[in-house]
């Protein structure tokens, strides 16, 4: 069982996109879930990103939840957001640094560009360019892992 862990800041823009468009594909074999360095406990998803989401027709019930150590214990592939995500992660949990990966890291291999636009607090065209970026990685990411 390959489980998949997106892990943004707040967990309420780019990693609940990310978990919702991976969970929308029915992978048999790939569990996901996402959470955030300094979330808050239940928010839902920003509207934006649930706007965005059900044009999309991609269901979601995303409640946010804060990374801790259940969540690094269950995955077996840790996707952050941006470099400092990684860094966070990697440094408190180190034993996680060989199943962390940017996701543009893990997808893309671009030393110069591993960091995915932080939509929060823009306009739904933001939100819309940065949930297109997400569904071009989420396809690299599902040929990288055998999904």
């Amino acid at each position: 069982m390959i489980r998949v862990l997106f892990v943004c800041t707040g967990n309420t823009c780019r990693s609940p996109m990310a978990e919702a468009i991976l969970r929308a594909k029915k992978l048999s074999g790939i569990e996901v879930k996402s959470a955030g360095i300094y979330a808050s406990l239940g928010h839902p998803a920003s509207d934006h990103a649930k706007n965005i989401l059900s044009d999309q027709n991609i269901h979601q019930a995303h409640s946010s939840t804060l990374l801790t150590k259940v969540e690094i214990d269950w995955a077996t592939h840790i996707f952050t957001m941006t470099e400092g995500h990684k860094s966070i992660i990697t440094t408190s949990y180190p034993q996680s640094s060989d199943k962390t990966f940017t996701l543009k890291e893990f997808v893309l291999n671009d030393p110069n560009n591993r960091d995915v636009f932080d939509p929060y607090g823009g306009s739904r065209e933001m939100y819309e360019e940065t949930f297109i970026e997400l569904q071009a990685l989420i396809e690299g990411l599902i040929k990288n892992i055998g999904g």
